[in-house]
Order: structure tokens, then sequence, then C-alpha cells
């Protein structure tokens, strides 16, 4: 496993001091930029003990491969992988639970996109593979805006083996997939739901969909044949608010 993890953004880096300070164990920041939000983060860091090094724009570029970086970057320790047993504590806590999982989502964009959105419409936790998924890294969190701290991602390692262990805890499994004839208008959402969202391209891989209780699509109106997962994601998990607020 990594001993560090390089975080940046200013989202992402006012969330993580915010959460969990003490990941933190240095913070770098351009040189010469001053505005109110790098100055927050600084102030913070400072409070907490945390190195703070101001730097020329090349340095804060090379720790990023080219990312958008905002002018503040932070050698990190990793955070704790979460695992199965979390989700059944997530699960126990929850009367109404909403899980979303994400299946072999692999562009770290689309990942942060999803939890920003599960983050906004009250996703209780995001369920990935441990293979052949995005993982936690620093454009994760970036894209994520500060929901990557405090929306739980669930790691596991067998997908179809956690739908199921999903379904004997009371959850109804809605996966999406093109070749359905019920829209996601068609289906009733209110209740404990875990939302089964597939790769970028291909969709859901086989056995993730025979684990569903039920398929539904998005109506596609125009030439476009299918939306971007992250979006995908964001139109199916604000059909289930309306639902359970109406």
């Amino acid at each position: 496993m990594a001993q560090q993890e390089w975080l940046y953004g200013l989202h992402a880096m006012q969330s993580v001091l915010e959460q969990e300070p003490e990941r933190v164990m240095e913070v770098m920041v351009l040189k010469g930029r001053n505005d109110e939000r790098l100055t927050n983060i600084v102030n913070q860091a400072r409070r907490f003990g945390i190195s703070v090094q101001f730097c020329q724009r090349k340095a804060l570029d090379d720790k990023v491969n080219g990312e958008q970086h905002q002018g503040v970057v932070a050698r990190a320790k990793p955070a704790r992988v979460l695992d199965e047993a979390d989700l059944d504590r997530i699960l126990d806590s929850q009367s109404q639970p909403l899980i979303l999982v994400l299946d072999g989502v692999t562009d770290p964009h689309n990942l942060g996109a999803c939890l920003r959105t599960g983050d906004g419409a009250g996703v209780h936790a995001v369920v990935v593979p441990k293979d052949k998924s995005a993982s936690l890294n620093g454009t994760v969190r970036k894209v994520a805006c500060g929901a990557a701290e405090v929306v739980p991602l669930i790691q596991v390692t067998n997908l179809s083996r956690t739908l199921k262990h999903l379904q004997t805890r009371g959850l109804w499994i809605v996966g999406t997939a093109g070749e359905t004839d019920k829209t996601l208008y068609d289906v009733d959402l209110k209740g404990p739901t875990a939302l089964v969202m597939g790769a970028e391209g291909k969709g859901m891989r086989r056995l993730t969909k025979e684990n569903c209780d039920e398929l539904v699509k998005l109506p596609m109106a125009g030439s476009v044949t299918s939306l971007n997962v992250s979006v995908a994601t964001g139109v199916c998990l604000y059909e289930i608010v309306r639902q359970r607020q109406a």
C-alpha cells in the first residue's frame, strides 16, 4: 500500500483539513498567490501544526501530473480503505438506506463527480469493486469538491456477493440498462434502495445485471443513445430524492 498520497484543489484541501487533519503531513502553496480561501487553508494547516511551504508553480505542477491544483498541494497519509464490514455498520445506522453501486467506473473524474452528486442526494455510501474501478486518489478528491471526505467509499472483493447481501438486508437493487422497456419513472424508489450504475461505455457486467431486482433506463429523446455515467447517476439519484420527498 502507498505510504503517502498527494491531495490538491481548494475544496478537497479544505475538506480534508476539516474532516481528517491528522492525515496531512505537509502543505505546499503557490508563492505570490494571496486569496482568501488559500489564506484560510494556510491558517488552518498552521493551527494543526502542519508544515506549510510556499513554492513556485512548477514544483506544484510536478506533484500532480498536469492536473489543476488551484495553487495548493498536500502530502498526506493514505485514508483507511473501507470494506464490507463498514458497509454493514452504515446499513445498521439507517432506516431508509440509499446506496450507490458503481460497476467498473474507471475514470477518476467520473468517480469524483458521482461522489459529489451522491453527497448532494443524501447517499449513505458508494460501493465499488476492488478491481476494475477508479480508486480514491487526488483527482477523485478534487473533482468531488469535498464529498470524498464525507461520503464513505466502500471497496468490495465480490460485487455480486455484495448485491446479494444488500438484498438480505432489505434493499431493492435497481440497475440501469439500455435493453429494458421500463424507465426510471415507472418504478417505486421510495424504499431502501441500491442504485447500480454500469461502467463508461460497457454498462453493467452480466453477473451484476443478474443480481438486480429491477432494470430501468433513462428515456432518450435525441440522437445520442446514452449519457455520461456521472450525469446519468445524478438524474437517477434525484428521481429517488423526488419520490422520497413527495
